[in-house]
């Protein structure tokens, strides 16, 4: 039997960069159990001060997590994406990064609407006749769209 894994990604603001991508994607952000952090905190596993509101509900401060919608009811989701707070900013280039594969939509349409909700185009890049453009997220970490 093979491992399983999530990629998780390292940003400032978990919830913003999180809910940015389940839209781009399509995918949902992973709902958060309020009655399960109020008994954590309330049996003193944990503090209020790593929870936060987000859109009106209370969550964990530092992480949040997105899936496919038709794997939100999954115990063992095949596809996840966390992210998580990181003390520190991010300051090169990253050394991994996803592909989004846009199942025949133009590539230039799908780069004008990630723009235009917060993404930045960095360059064009090719292979024979494979082209895609590189972008970066409002947090800044590159991904490819072809």
């Amino acid at each position: 039997m093979g491992l399983n894994i999530q990629i998780v990604v390292d940003c400032r603001v978990p919830h913003d960069l999180a809910q940015w991508w389940a839209e781009s994607l399509e995918w949902a952000v992973e709902p958060q159990d309020e009655g399960f952090i109020r008994s954590m905190i309330e049996q003193g596993y944990a503090t209020e001060d790593q929870t936060t509101t987000h859109n009106g509900k209370l969550v964990w401060r530092t992480a949040c997590a997105i899936r496919p919608p038709e794997e939100l009811d999954a115990k063992a989701p095949q596809r996840r994406i966390l992210f998580q707070t990181a003390p520190e900013g991010k300051t090169v280039k990253n050394r991994v990064h996803w592909d989004v594969h846009l199942a025949g939509r133009d590539k230039d349409e799908v780069r004008r609407e990630f723009e235009s909700r917060g993404a930045t185009f960095l360059w064009t890049a090719n292979e024979g006749p494979h082209f895609w453009h590189t972008m970066a997220d409002p947090e800044g970490n590159e991904f490819c769209i072809s």
